[in-house]
């Protein structure tokens, strides 16, 4: 089932939770609404649901005005706590679903417990039928969750930060797990994760929000590889900042200066570049034409196959940090204390009066041999 949203605008009070909100969501795709604390995007996912009415909008499945019932839009809601009747085993609460409709549609008791049993098949958790939630793990009450929603087949499967509760390694299990899932049932979904990491890993889409806004919606390969904002390069993985001023097609970030001619109108207009710790080389000696900044060495940490450096820029006295694997720290053979040149790959420009355009940079092309 595809999901059109147009023009969706909802106010608790003074507070602007959406403001027009319009998105498309094909059928069978798995959706991130990605976001801050506050930034509207578990109070889009209850309008879907029914379980909330927008002010202003409009909200189609396959072609169709919503129905304004939530128990009639044929929606599965997964909740981050879980939502289990604690009085009731894990058959009976998947089951509870097909137990309560109307007569008229309410399944046998066999077909019930095939369904319940297939299910469980689904999730492989056979075994856990007649246990009571109080004795399974977190990792466990979520996908017995997950089972309940899909129980009752639902056209649209909705997830209310469904791992976030749980610890990190059984976050990323589940998550792994929840796409595999997805791969073979298909079920339009859509989940709302404040974790980058989580969105990335698993959506076909990424909806990037804040402040009841959408920054930018695309595939995780564009949202991080492409940021339409400022706020979306920061919200996607660490990044260095660079400020600076732009004039007649060049950029000044610093001790930097590079061409810029998709900026030949500006005028001194002040100018921000970022640039991910992963995408900049160390040099052992400066090269020619400003595309180097010197910098010293002030700390060295090793993160598991990854070594990132602290550097302290000699010039200006900001912090840059840098990521490499531990091969290349190894054969580059740095310690803390060291003077490197900092060259940036990746440059993405944005002018500060033009904050919703991004300008990516060229790449730079080197003279001297990265360290």
């Amino acid at each position: 089932m595809s999901i059109d949203i147009q023009g969706l605008h909802k106010r608790f009070g003074n507070f602007v939770a959406l403001e027009n909100i319009n998105l498309e969501i094909p059928a069978g795709q798995l959706v991130a609404l990605l976001g801050p604390s506050g930034c509207g995007k578990t109070t889009l996912l209850r309008i879907i649901a029914g379980l909330e009415t927008a002010d202003e909008g409009n909200i189609l499945f396959d072609g169709e005005q919503a129905s304004q019932h939530a128990r009639d839009r044929r929606v599965g809601f997964v909740f981050q706590h879980y939502a289990l009747f604690q009085h009731m085993t894990v058959f009976e609460n998947i089951a509870f679903g097909l137990r309560v409709r109307p007569r008229s549609r309410r399944p046998s008791e066999t077909q019930i417990r095939a369904k319940v049993h297939e299910l469980l098949g689904l999730i492989q958790l056979e075994w856990l039928a007649p246990r009571y939630p109080s004795q399974l793990s977190g990792g466990q009450r979520q996908r017995i969750a997950l089972a309940r929603a899909l129980a009752v087949e639902p056209h649209v499967l909705l997830l209310d930060e469904p791992f976030g509760a749980l610890d990190t390694k059984v976050r990323k299990e589940l998550r792994r797990w929840l796409r595999r899932l997805h791969d073979e049932l298909h079920v339009t979904s859509v989940f709302v994760t404040h974790d980058q990491e989580e969105a990335l890993e698993v959506s076909d889409q990424i909806v990037v929000m804040n402040h009841g806004r959408i920054e930018q919606i695309g595939t995780p390969e564009e949202v991080y590889d492409a940021p339409a904002t400022p706020f979306v390069y920061q919200f996607l993985g660490n990044i260095n900042l660079f400020h600076g001023r732009a004039h007649s097609g060049w950029v000044r970030l610093g001790g930097l200066r590079l061409q810029a001619p998709e900026y030949q109108d500006a005028q001194h207009v002040p100018a921000m570049a970022y640039v991910r710790p992963h995408d900049i080389d160390l040099l052992r000696e400066p090269e020619d034409g400003d595309t180097t900044i010197p910098a010293r060495i002030t700390r060295i940490s090793i993160l598991g196959s990854l070594v990132r450096l602290e550097l302290l820029q000699t010039e200006d006295g900001e912090i840059t940090e840098v990521e490499m694997t531990r091969e290349r720290f190894a054969a580059d053979q740095l310690k803390t204390g060291d003077l490197v040149f900092v060259k940036p790959r990746h440059l993405r420009v944005f002018l500060q009066e033009e904050e919703n355009q991004t300008t990516p940079l060229p790449h730079w092309q080197g003279h001297g041999d990265g360290i």
